[in-house]
């Protein structure tokens, strides 16, 4: 009699749940930022190689590859990625960050702990016909010059080959265990601004004699608020924050210079090339008016995540399957945040999805030095990966 094929089930993680949580706490103890995460790097290729993997490290610097055949038939590639943000944690934790001024403030402990749950169950399964690689990347939170940019330069496709490639992002707002799903545009393209005033510094009290950088960059702050109001479409996403503003070291001194840094989310090519074109003009243009000169250093950041409908309606068929249809959004909001997984997304069809990170309290906004992951999501996130990559491989 046939025997009916068995694709992993949350229960089947349960089990793992102490040993991933001592992970995931120590690495949220010991944060590395963008291409300096060797401890975290070493310890994920140590379990790899334990656990059967094939590891290849130093990929795009600091990024590890863990590899499993089984059988023959087509490939998958999982992402998680590992860096941390220049924060100081203010959690109270136990196992806070022992690193003053870096922290775990985006949750990639947890995404990397899931994603070395789901590695050790499939090793000992082994229930799959086909390769899988998985892929931890460093430098996610840098904005540009990023770690799957120089994964992906460093031929990672070419390298490490897949059919189609997913990845996960916690989501504080949404019940742990509860799945977010979008095809098409789901996250924005962001790009950064740094803009430099250039004006005649002086003494306080005779400002006449003078142009006066704080002025001038503080009437661009106005202005620059204008461009999505009444330059960009209506019905089209975009969004223009000054983020940073600094001159002055005194209060009976103006100052020679202001400077100023913008991030930028736009969905569309058109909308990201108009509003290029209007922050420079406009920003000339402020300058211009006061006797001011400014140089503008626009840098372009990540793409868009443009998620493929059949992998994103495949995703969400196994999330329905682990979780259940009530624990799935299937068409979840647009999202400006932004993501380099999109590069991924550029070379190979495939899917990026959230995962709740909790409600309220236990819902603390990412980047915020309150910040933690949500550990009741280690072994819904590995039994989640491990059973995408059963049944796409199966």
């Amino acid at each position: 009699m046939k025997t009916e094929l068995h694709y992993c089930e949350v229960e089947d993680l349960r089990p793992q749940t102490a040993e991933l949580t001592r992970i995931r706490h120590h690495i949220h103890q010991h944060p590395e930022m963008a291409y300096e995460e060797f401890q975290t790097s070493q310890l994920v290729a140590d379990k790899l190689r334990a656990w059967g993997f094939r590891v290849t490290e130093g990929v795009g610097e600091t990024g590890v590859v863990g590899s499993l055949t089984v059988g023959s038939g087509k490939s998958i590639g999982i992402r998680a990625d590992m860096d941390a943000l220049p924060l100081t944690e203010q959690t109270g934790l136990p196992y806070a960050s022992v690193y003053q001024g870096k922290m775990h403030a985006c949750g990639h402990d947890g995404h990397t702990t899931m994603l070395l749950g789901a590695a050790e169950y499939l090793a000992r399964t082994r229930n799959f016909n086909g390769t899988v690689h998985l892929y931890f990347q460093p430098a996610e939170e840098k904005g540009f010059d990023s770690g799957a940019q120089r994964m992906v330069n460093d031929g990672l496709f070419e390298r490490f080959p897949c059919d189609a490639v997913f990845g996960l992002h916690n989501h504080p707002g949404e019940a742990p265990g509860t799945f977010l799903f979008r095809s098409g545009a789901f996250m924005s393209a962001s790009d950064k601004v740094a803009i430099t005033v250039n004006g005649t510094g002086g003494h306080a009290a005779r400002p006449h004699l003078t142009v006066d950088p704080v002025v001038v960059a503080s009437s661009m702050v106005m202005a620059l608020q204008t461009i999505v109001a009444r330059n960009i479409n209506p019905i089209e996403p975009a969004v223009v924050t000054v983020g940073l503003l600094q001159a002055g070291v005194a209060n009976n001194v103006i100052s020679n210079t202001a400077y100023l840094e913008l991030s930028i989310r736009s969905f569309s090519t058109q909308v990201r090339e108009q509003l290029k074109e209007r922050i420079e003009a406009l920003v000339h243009a402020q300058a211009a008016s006061f006797g001011a000169t400014a140089t503008i250093v626009y840098l372009a950041g990540y793409p868009v995540i443009n998620n493929n409908v059949a992998e994103t309606e495949f995703a969400l068929q196994i999330a329905r399957e682990l979780v259940g249809d009530e624990h799935v959004i299937a068409h979840a909001d647009q999202l400006m945040s932004s993501e380099d997984f999109s590069y991924m997304l550029e070379q190979r069809p495939g899917c990026f999805l959230r995962l709740g990170n909790g409600v309220g309290e236990d819902g603390c906004m990412i980047h915020n030095p309150a910040y933690d992951f949500n550990d009741k999501n280690l072994p819904i996130g590995a039994a989640y990966w491990a059973r995408l990559v059963e049944r796409y491989l199966s």
